[in-house]
């Protein structure tokens, strides 16, 4: 099970992320009210920069040695989503139940985890730790 782990927090995270790409990407009207909320006047940059922020994270948790950067990115990602449910949407958005919330601390625990795991791969630093 140890062995399957890392592969299980990268799956978790990867698909949690993916999951919301083609909202983010297609415009979708829910997408759009929920970034509008975060940042009126950027919203399109704003909701197509952070799908590809999470593409590019997605990514790179696959790459054995790019893994810390994956999880860096997702940690980063992360922390702005809930802060953006703990600031301006509320924890339970559009009648969701706290899903997108919820689903937003899952990954950032696991990016967490990741980058605890794979911190010995961080360029400069990864020997001292």
């Amino acid at each position: 099970m140890k062995k399957y782990f890392p592969l299980l927090l990268k799956l978790i995270a990867a698909f949690i992320m993916l999951q919301t790409l083609f909202f983010k990407f297609t415009g979708a009207q829910e997408s759009i009210e929920l970034f509008t909320k975060l940042a009126e006047e950027n919203e399109t940059l704003i909701r197509i920069g952070t799908g590809f922020l999470e593409l590019i994270a997605s990514t790179l948790l696959f790459i054995p040695k790019k893994t810390w950067l994956g999880a860096g990115l997702t940690i980063g990602l992360m922390t702005g989503a809930i802060m953006g449910h703990l600031t301006k949407l509320g924890i339970e958005h559009n009648d969701d139940g706290g899903r997108l919330f919820i689903c937003a601390v899952i990954t950032l625990i696991a990016g967490v985890i990741l980058l605890f795991q794979n911190r010995k791969n961080i360029p400069l630093i990864g020997n001292k730790l």
